[in-house]
């Protein structure tokens, strides 16, 4: 066991990454928005239909490489704590690495990839012709995009929230003002959003390498031994691994959420839309406060210094749940006005304020699996994230299929409220074995 490497972790360290990386993750959703009102204003259905489709594949497919950023924030913050510049740089490169593989994969299976979530979504052949155009250009931003995830958690790993943010809201504003000038001046339709990606995954790709090789003090010496050191590249591997089940154990739960929510019907279905909003948002808020769990747990990991982590594992989960009371003091309190600003069909509003309450307490009920999941992504104990999810999973579905045919919707939203919890309390549950492990000379 290396010699302990002493700092302190205040309320300042943890709001220093938390406050950047809210703002950071608040931009990403004004994407969106961007892109669907910019081709909102050509007025056709298959043209909104082909973005909304092709941006469902997209976060999919980015959705499963995810581990990207979390596995690269936990080894780079270990490396960091520990003093190690070797592996530290190594973490970059072999990521690095692994993204470019991923990203050229994606392009050379584009065909297969496109052909699949079309059969797949059934939508009509001109909302398929504009995914097929949108598609076969953003894909090849994949590359990029996916080495942009590694430079974000490279960055986040080093405790640098504000080159993250720099990062992230480079990547927002260019892709929203290429996609306005390609759509609204050069009408260049679903393909002008598609191409607006591409050069903003392409710029920020660019930015993020200079600030990169600033970081690396102008030394581009490739560290083949630590790169590709046997017991690094299973580690990484495993870690990898364990994050990407997880997250798609995470998208299932929502989509048979969303699917539960349309076999009630479509008033249902579009209520449910219109609060799943609420819990979004809140979930913003709260990865920021995760976020800065992830680099400090895993700098005190790697500095081997128990004080450090027990701090910070204390003020991150305590801003957590400071954070989710207010959001859900604010969610319910002035959730009609919002429910009202989303949508004018009267029925959809009325059915939401009925299942308002659930919505708003959603950050109370998932706080604790938001913040325990950044403490084990940065103290990379992948396997207990792993199985604890797995866990929340099977007793979301039994929840679900005990309660919805009895309550319905409410029992639908009780089901979720019962998964987000039982993540948490999973979490708490491993967390003195996984930490008695990790200090043992404590």
């Amino acid at each position: 066991m290396s010699k302990p490497r002493p700092f302190d972790v205040t309320h300042r360290s943890v709001l220093a990454i938390a406050l950047p990386m809210t703002i950071a993750y608040l931009s990403t959703p004004l994407l969106g928005i961007v892109d669907t009102a910019v081709i909102g204003q050509l007025g056709r259905a298959d043209l909104l239909g082909g973005i909304a489709v092709g941006a469902v594949v997209f976060d999919f497919l980015f959705t499963t490489f995810n581990f990207l950023r979390m596995g690269t924030t936990g080894q780079a913050a270990q490396a960091y704590g520990a003093g190690d510049r070797v592996g530290l740089n190594a973490v970059l490169y072999r990521s690095a690495l692994i993204a470019l593989a991923a990203g050229v994969g994606m392009i050379v299976l584009s065909a297969p990839i496109l052909s699949l979530a079309i059969g797949f979504m059934g939508a009509s052949e001109a909302v398929n012709a504009a995914v097929s155009v949108y598609f076969s250009i953003r894909i090849l931003a994949a590359p990029a995009g996916l080495l942009n995830y590694v430079l974000l958690g490279w960055f986040i790993g080093q405790g640098q929230a504000r080159k993250a943010l720099v990062l992230q809201l480079l990547l927002n504003i260019s892709n929203i003002v290429f996609s306005a000038v390609f759509v609204l001046v050069l009408d260049m339709g679903v393909a002008g959003v598609a191409w607006g990606t591409v050069l903003g995954q392409a710029i920020t790709l660019i930015a993020g390498a200079a600030l990169a090789y600033a970081a690396l003090g102008g030394d581009l010496t490739f560290p083949a031994a630590a790169v590709f050191a046997r017991d690094r590249l299973l580690s990484t591997i495993a870690l990898n691994r364990d994050i990407m089940i997880r997250s798609f154990s995470l998208l299932f739960a929502f989509a048979l959420f969303t699917a539960s929510g349309a076999r009630q019907g479509d008033i249902v279905l579009a209520a449910n839309a219109v609060l799943m909003n609420f819990v979004m948002l809140a979930s913003y808020f709260l990865d920021g406060t995760a976020t800065a769990a992830e680099q400090l747990a895993g700098r005190a990991i790697g500095a081997n210094y128990r004080p450090a982590f027990v701090r910070a594992v204390r003020l991150s989960c305590g801003w957590g749940l400071a954070i989710a009371a207010v959001l859900s003091l604010i969610l319910y309190g002035v959730g009609p006005l919002f429910i009202d600003l989303i949508t004018t069909s009267p029925e959809v509003r009325a059915t939401a304020r009925t299942y308002l309450i659930w919505a708003a307490l959603a950050p109370l009920f998932g706080v604790m699996a938001f913040q325990l999941d950044g403490v084990f992504i940065g103290a990379t104990w992948s396997a207990d994230m792993r199985n604890m999810m797995l866990v929340s999973l099977v007793v979301y579905l039994a929840v679900w299929a005990l309660a919805t045919p009895w309550l319905g919707n409410h029992g639908l939203w009780l089901a979720l409220a019962t998964f987000l919890g039982v993540r948490g309390a999973t979490l708490a549950l491993r967390y003195p074995a996984r930490l008695a492990r990790s200090f043992p000379s404590a």
